[in-house]
């Protein structure tokens, strides 16, 4: 059985130049595949999504990692996205024949190297967390780089590897493992930063908004817009027609028109899916009415009988 791992590191960086050497130590790496990266100035990050084996992602992610500690400084970086290191959030998360407690123990040894090799400290959040309040990633974040070296002396705050101390240009790191999520910004026709911000708190879950949504505001100037980046953690609970809808309404409610919208990395095919029938209406509509995964599942199901 071929075994598939996503990883989406986010590196703190959007000069060309370091993007393609972190992107590098990824294609190189046999048995890792590169499936898509962003980056931007607004939010000064780059989001990078990969597949591989346990073994090819595992080592894809490392040498990247290693390669960032040498090439950001965060005593330089700004950005919008909260963030806490030059190697900021690693997630692991298992697609096909492996388990989360695979990714798990992924991100334990990522974890583990990341900090022996480069005096980084870590910390394991969502399946991955040892302790409740570290599942949430916003925790781990609080007060960001800029107070890393206060918070992180705290008993409560101890990494779960390396030193109780910010290395003073990486920061620290964060991984774990998780289940596929669904990451969507929508765009708004007002470069009013603090009317973008009222529509995200409306969104975001501890601010009143929706279970399974974490929603920020960001100022793109070159375009004279802003953005609500949105985290949706479960879209089939949640699902981003019922998140768009609220949006549609609160936008409304400052007279702003929405211009534009994205997925940051890849767009999970259940959440497509949900789109699709709730806008155009469509009936009976699953994975296994989609041409592509129809034939693929032919494919494999007719590999396996020949195989017995």
């Amino acid at each position: 059985m071929i075994e598939i791992i996503e990883c989406i590191p986010n590196f703190s960086t959007s000069d060309p130049k370091v993007v393609e050497l972190i992107l590098n130590e990824i294609k190189r790496t046999e048995n890792a595949f590169l499936l898509d990266y962003t980056f931007d100035d607004y939010y000064n990050r780059l989001v990078v999504s990969f597949v591989g084996n346990k073994e090819s992602t595992l080592k894809a992610v490392l040498n990247a990692a290693f390669k960032a500690v040498k090439l950001i400084d965060m005593r330089k970086h700004k950005g919008q996205h909260p963030r806490l290191g030059a190697v900021d959030v690693v997630p692991f998360i298992p697609i096909k024949n492996v388990s989360m407690d695979g990714c798990i123990e992924l991100a334990g040894k990522f974890g583990g190297a990341l900090a022996e090799k480069c005096g980084v400290p870590v910390y394991l959040y969502g399946e991955a967390a040892t302790k409740p309040e570290r599942k949430d990633l916003d925790w781990i974040r609080r007060g960001e780089y800029e107070k890393l070296a206060e918070m992180i002396v705290k008993p409560e705050r101890k990494p779960d590897f390396g030193p109780a101390k910010a290395h003073p240009a990486a920061g620290a790191t964060t991984t774990g493992a998780r289940k596929v999520m669904a990451g969507f910004n929508v765009n708004l026709g007002t470069a009013d930063l603090k009317i973008a911000k009222k529509i995200a708190k409306a969104l975001h879950a501890k601010k009143g908004g929706f279970s399974n949504v974490k929603a920020m505001a960001a100022s793109i100037p070159e375009k004279k817009i802003t953005q609500i980046g949105m985290s949706i953690t479960n879209f089939e609970e949640t699902p981003l027609h019922r998140v768009f809808e609220l949006l549609k309404v609160e936008a409304a409610r400052y007279n702003v028109p929405i211009v534009g919208s994205e997925f940051c990395g890849m767009a999970p095919l259940k959440a497509l899916i949900d789109i699709a029938a709730y806008y155009v209406k469509i009936d009976n509509l699953t994975e296994d009415r989609v041409l592509e995964m129809a034939v693929q599942n032919a494919i494999e199901k007719g590999e396996s009988k020949s195989n017995r």
